[in-house]
């Protein structure tokens, strides 16, 4: 246990930051599963407004820190390829 008042705050922000963080990468995961089902259903328009709604959700991620950026890149990539492969 912490003995340093510094200390002890710092534990209590670190909680508050992970409850923070770990809800911003369930959201994350919520508008890529939106996405991947619009995929796997074939359905082009769905897709694209799902993906149009995830961007700015991973982004956030990203410059929060939760999500490194180049893996919001690499998965904001792949996830366009597969959509312009519906079309």
């Amino acid at each position: 246990m912490a003995h340093h008042k510094s200390a002890k705050k710092r534990i209590r922000r670190n909680a508050r930051r992970a409850e923070i963080n770990g809800d911003r990468v369930g959201r994350i995961r919520t508008f890529m599963k939106k996405v991947e089902a619009a995929i796997t259903g074939g359905n082009a328009a769905e897709a694209k407004s799902a993906f149009q709604a995830a961007q700015p959700e991973l982004q956030r991620g990203a410059q929060a820190g939760v999500l490194h950026r180049n893996t919001v890149a690499r998965k904001l990539s792949r996830l366009s390829s597969r959509i312009k492969a519906l079309a």
